[in-house]
């Protein structure tokens, strides 16, 4: 065995170095030091994150084609470090709250783990390596969502999603076994996309069905998407927000690949119809079920469904063009909504308020904490001149570069939800600006770690809206 193709995972290894160091420092530190164990896996992860960027790694294959290093990969993973490193931060006074920090040391080893299985999603180009990945991503999350055991909602809603997870994965095995029964006894990528140019049977069908199933519970696509508000809800908010952004993060990437690597060529025919039925419900759902909701956790829930219904525009594009416009919407996305959690946490660990009702006349007592939440607001609404315009742009004109005139269709029905979904984000601003409150959340002052985590999310909207280096970055690296 070449050990030299190892240096290919030089991101997954790098990784696994800090889950050890995060792991032997919970195990091994005398009890005065373990309530920095937060800080340190903050700072750990930030150093691997600066060195896996200025260290990047050779492009190529390894173990036999089964793992692909490209520069869209390394993109995509680390735009995925810039979320986790400020879920950590945010996290580490939750982390350190009283029913948590007993179990501190294990909350941050299942976090990273779950990342380390998204890097294995990305980077996999065979079947068995996906799903090894799917399911290092997704069973640490159940634990994670009931972390907080005093809390009833908790476990209900780890229940939810466990029970979600497995069916959705014994589902897109199920399709998975037609195709390699259809693929001539192969689950590589490259081999299925050559066995199924001239195939043209209902079997191959019914697998792409039971495959984009599958996913679509990663990504919280309509009718995959039951699960959301009710996990999202019982979760942990720093749980929350991880699930939010970062796992439908890599979930959408690893989306393109398999679509346009393993059954590119059936795209025209097939899935791409199929999308766009999954697209128009996803963000149509999402946008009407978010102005019902009264529980800020629920709210953002399906407004991260309606937003992973435009997330899925660029992989329409089945081009480079539209691989680097998801990337950048998702690292828009990440600020966008990790500032609004971050919000959402600082009131919930001060007032343990959850309630849209509850935040008004926010502004008169909490200045701050209301101007960023309305920039988050904003910026997930797409109004100019912050980040979130720019990326729905960037998306949308990602969709119609090919000319379609189905596409022209599906862009105008998700650009007249967005004006749907500009009412509902703005009602909360109205609570924090205009509804009067008798008794409006008391001032209080956000943590260092809070202020650290809200300043990076706020600098990213506005920058991000100013400047196109990242978005020209990431389009010249969105080569598979």
């Amino acid at each position: 065995m070449d050990y030299s193709q190892f240096l290919l995972m030089s991101q997954e290894l790098g990784l696994l170095v800090v889950i050890l160091l995060v792991f032997f420092y919970d195990v091994f530190m005398p009890k005065m030091s373990q309530r920095l164990l937060p800080a340190f896996a903050s700072v750990v992860f930030a150093i691997y994150m600066a060195a896996s960027l200025l260290c990047l790694p050779a492009t190529g294959e390894a173990f036999e084609g089964m793992y692909q290093t490209t520069t869209a990969t390394v993109a995509i993973k680390a735009v995925l470090n810039i979320g986790v490193l400020i879920v950590l931060v945010q996290s580490i006074d939750w982390a350190n709250s009283q029913f948590v920090a007993v179990r501190r040391g294990e909350f941050y080893t299942l976090l990273l783990m779950t990342l380390f299985g998204m890097y294995l999603m990305i980077s996999a180009r065979h079947f068995l390596l996906f799903i090894i990945g799917l399911e290092t991503a997704s069973l640490p999350l159940a634990a994670m969502v009931a972390f907080e055991k005093n809390h009833y909602v908790s476990h209900e809603a780890a229940v939810k999603y466990i029970f979600t997870a497995v069916f959705s994965s014994a589902v897109m095995m199920m399709g998975l076994s037609f195709v390699y029964a259809l693929g001539n006894g192969s689950l590589y990528f490259s081999d299925i996309a050559g066995t199924v140019v001239d195939t043209r049977s209902p079997l191959l069908i019914l697998a792409l069905a039971f495959v984009i199933s599958g996913i679509g519970f990663k990504l919280s696509l309509v009718p995959f998407h039951l699960w959301t508000a009710d996990v999202y809800e019982g979760a942990p908010t720093a749980v929350t927000s991880y699930l939010s952004v970062i796992s439908k993060g890599s979930a959408a990437f690893a989306f393109f690949v398999i679509m346009s690597q393993a059954f590119g060529a059936y795209y025209p025919q097939v899935w791409e119809w199929m999308l766009y039925a999954l697209i128009i419900l996803t963000i149509t759902i999402g946008n009407l079920f978010a102005i019902r909701q009264k529980n800020i956790k629920r709210f953002l829930a399906f407004s991260s469904i309606s937003q992973a219904g435009y997330i899925m525009l660029g992989v329409v594009a089945f081009n480079e063009v539209g691989l680097g416009a998801l990337m950048y919407y998702v690292l828009v996305y990440i600020f966008s909504n990790l500032a609004a959690f971050g919000v959402i946490g600082a009131v919930e660990r001060a007032s343990g308020k959850l309630s849209i009702d509850d935040y008004n006349g926010l502004f008169r007592t909490n200045p701050n904490l209301s101007f960023v939440m309305m920039l988050a607001m904003f910026s997930l609404a797409g109004i100019p001149p912050f980040a979130g315009f720019f990326s729905k742009f960037f998306i949308f004109s990602s969709a119609i570069s090919t000319g379609s005139v189905a596409l022209y269709v599906l862009v105008l029905i998700a650009l007249i939800n967005t004006i749907v979904s500009l009412y509902y984000y703005l009602l909360v601003v109205k609570a924090m600006f205009i509804n009067p409150s008798d008794t409006p959340i008391e001032k209080f002052y956000c943590t260092m770690p809070e202020r650290i985590g809200l300043v990076v999310c706020m600098l990213g909207i506005i920058f991000l809206g100013i400047v196109s280096t990242a978005y020209t970055a990431l389009i010249d690296a969105a080569v598979m």
